[in-house]
């Protein structure tokens, strides 16, 4: 597949996408720099979502990002995401590591695990990530606390480790856009290895 270096996409040309930009492009199935639901609900299937999970984020996602990465446009039934625009759907009460331009700060994203990260350093606990979200409320800011809380009890529901820790490098893999391609490849490579393991146990070679 081709790097994010080499994706132009429409509205994307000639210039190097911002971490914003490539965090949501792996959504972007057919590369045309407009994201469906369809084919959010595609990402989200390729790194082991299931059907249930899947449905409700392209429908939530979509919903709520379209209407402002289309400024000037007609709301559209189809609930489209421009990827050249994402920076207009940014909410309130996040972390800050994405500025207005959609650009990385790295001192927001160092910041995260020095307020918050206390068992651990370079971990986040699902308690020490609810102070997080608690420490970020904005007053007033309902629909940016719902998106906020639903993204990253998300990340952590799906990325967390066996000893219920959200690692740094895992977060930072969120904000760079590497981690969703990382899922996929990981995801994919266990469903080649089920048809392996059922013919094993088929010939009752695995107790």
């Amino acid at each position: 597949m081709a790097s994010c270096n080499n994706i132009h996409q429409e509205g994307i040309e000639k210039r190097e996408p911002t971490p914003l930009e490539k965090h949501v492009m792996f959504f972007d199935i057919d590369k045309n720099g407009i994201i469906y639901p369809w084919e959010t609900y595609q990402g989200f299937r390729k790194i082991g979502c299931g059907i249930f999970l899947s449905i409700f984020a392209s429908f939530f996602i979509n919903f709520g990002l379209s209407r402002n990465t289309r400024p000037g446009k007609w709301p559209s039934l189809l609930f489209p995401i421009e990827v050249k625009n994402i920076k207009f759907a940014k909410h309130g009460s996040d972390s800050g590591v994405y500025d207005s331009e959609g650009r990385f700060v790295q001192e927001k994203f160092e910041e995260i695990f020095k307020k918050h990260a206390h068992s651990n350093g370079n971990a986040l606990t699902g308690q020490e990530l609810d102070e997080m979200l608690k420490a970020n409320r904005e007053p007033k800011d309902h629909k940016g606390r719902i998106a906020a809380l639903s993204e990253w009890k998300a990340l952590y529901f799906l990325c967390k480790d066996k000893h219920g820790l959200l690692g740094k490098e895992t977060v930072r893999g969120v904000y760079d856009g590497s981690l969703f391609e990382q899922m996929a490849k990981e995801h994919q490579s266990r469903k080649k290895n089920i048809p392996e393991l059922y013919q094993v146990h088929k010939n009752g070679d695995l107790l």
